[in-house]
């Protein structure tokens, strides 16, 4: 089997040590990793702060530097993942990615383009149940559109769990879901290479 080319990008509380981990835990299972630092080395201590880090970069800026941190392995099929609104970048990359490989979304979502194209893109999302960021009709909506846009999408819900559950460090912190969310993701990752 080949190896898998992931680009994994941060929440909103930038490229912490839980990213780092996961990057690591990736990259055990015998894939590459790149893990890009949208906010150029500032992080946030709670989401009021990140979300503000956000607008102060801007979501143009922000998306720039996600597409010039793709770049250099463009000739590849990527598999693009991320946690919440990393989540929503990885998203807007693959959809723009006509070679991607899949797409691996931890606890967000994005809005979709009414153009988007995504033929028989595998698609895996990991949320909270219920999530204060992501709807259940907002969810439905995505889901929807996602499959209109021709994704193959499969959804994974963990009641209880806090938004981001899968970064020990944040109150979110639920590690049952969280290992269950990587044994999860790390066989959509192994069936990607199957194919």
């Amino acid at each position: 089997m080949d190896r898998m080319d992931i680009m994994l990008f941060h929440s909103t509380y930038g490229l912490r040590p839980a990213v780092e981990a996961a990057a690591e835990r990736l990259r055990a299972a015998g894939h590459q990793v790149h893990v890009p630092d949208l906010f150029g080395g500032r992080t946030a201590d709670t989401v009021e702060e990140g979300m503000a880090l956000q607008k102060e970069i801007g979501k143009e800026e922000l998306l720039k530097r996600a597409i010039l941190a793709a770049a250099p392995y463009s000739e590849r099929a990527l598999v693009y993942a991320g946690f919440s609104f990393g989540a929503s970048v990885a998203q807007t990359l693959a959809l723009g990615d006509d070679k991607a490989r899949g797409l691996l979304m931890l606890h967000g979502t994005s809005d979709i383009a009414e153009n988007a194209s995504a033929d028989d893109l595998p698609v895996q999302l990991h949320l909270a149940d219920p999530d204060p960021f992501e709807s259940h009709d907002w969810l439905t909506s995505w889901y929807l559109q996602m499959g209109r846009a021709g994704a193959d999408v499969e959804v994974y819900r963990y009641p209880g769990a806090g938004h981001l559950f899968t970064d020990p460090d944040l109150p979110d912190w639920d590690e049952a879901a969280a290992e269950q969310t990587w044994t999860i993701a790390l066989a959509f990752l192994e069936s990607l290479q199957e194919d």
